[in-house]
């Protein structure tokens, strides 16, 4: 299971946010948001909050770890963090790469 810091560096890593941008955006210190992603200390409320409302995030899985239940939907997926470095590495390329990798993918799977 993941740590509180963990989790706060998994989704400014998904967002390609540096610790600079991210604690700016959020209204803290970049030296916080380092010593958070540490753990050397949970963030307090108001840090929980920014971090929900500027990124959408669930409350329950940035405090707990806990993938929340949404009421909406029929299945409840975990995404683990490879999967998440992936999407935010995905997300850099351009358009050509990113088919290209996609055409890899496709390739892989009919091979296995």
């Amino acid at each position: 299971m993941s740590t509180i810091g963990q989790r706060i560096r998994t989704i400014r890593k998904t967002n390609n946010l540096n610790q600079i941008k991210f604690a700016n955006i959020i209204g803290i210190s970049q030296g916080t948001l380092s010593e958070l992603e540490q753990d050397k200390y949970r963030p307090s409320l108001d840090i929980i909050i920014a971090i929900k409302e500027n990124f959408n995030s669930h409350i329950e899985w940035l405090i707990f770890g806990d993938t929340p239940i949404s009421k909406n939907t029929i299945f409840n997926l975990a995404i683990e963090a490879q999967e998440l470095e992936l999407i935010s590495l995905f997300r850099g390329l351009t358009k050509e790469d990113r088919d290209e990798i996609i055409d890899f993918i496709k390739l892989k799977i009919v091979r296995y």
